[in-house]
């Protein structure tokens, strides 16, 4: 009984630490829509230099779930085999994302249907520029690098983030910061989507 209390708190404390970065995500996001003057002022975001390193753990169930974000990063989302996409999807599927149904079927049906993406060879290596990998728990987060261009035209950087949460090696929910294309935004940031 003292271990099923003991797994429920680190759960807990999990649980706890994603909606505590999503309500951070989501205060940056909000506020008060800037003029159409604004540029960007930050310093630009920088991929890492050897993206595939980031999906590693010594421990054990991090470094599958790590490698299962690497193959949805990968093989799905940059090369679209998403004929595979049961190997690291679970059927139910959780999507947050406004964009895509849930469940397996649901997010193939985006990509497939509605994005129109076709299968690509897989290259050498991978090419989306991720910054940071961050895993704790059941939970993986990955970081990559957003190009966009302000109201002047002028190219900059922001971080576009995935979150997913796994079950036995497989994706069971997913977040993300996208909205719907043409929703009123709060912030720069708030229209932003992959």
């Amino acid at each position: 009984m003292l271990a099923l209390k003991q797994t429920s708190r680190e759960e807990l404390a999990v649980k706890i630490k994603v909606a505590l970065c999503a309500a951070g995500a989501a205060m940056l996001m909000s506020g008060t829509a800037l003029p159409a003057s604004a540029q960007a002022l930050s310093d630009p975001v920088v991929a890492a230099k050897n993206p595939e390193a980031l999906f590693h753990s010594k421990d054990p169930k991090l470094d599958r779930n790590k490698q299962a974000a690497y193959h949805i990063e990968f093989d799905l989302l940059e090369a679209h085999h998403w004929n595979e996409a049961g190997k690291w999807l679970t059927d139910k599927y959780i999507q947050h994302n406004p964009m895509a149904a849930s469940g397996l079927k649901g997010v193939v049906h985006y990509f497939v249907d509605v994005a129109h993406q076709k299968p690509l060879p897989l290259p050498a290596k991978m090419s989306v520029p991720v910054v940071a990998v961050v895993a704790e728990g059941d939970y993986v987060t990955v970081m990559t690098v957003r190009k966009l261009k302000d109201a002047k035209g002028n190219d900059y950087t922001t971080t576009w983030f995935d979150t997913w949460r796994f079950v036995d090696g497989k994706a069971d929910e997913h977040w993300d910061p996208a909205t719907l294309p043409g929703a009123p935004t709060t912030g720069p940031s708030a229209s932003a989507s992959k």
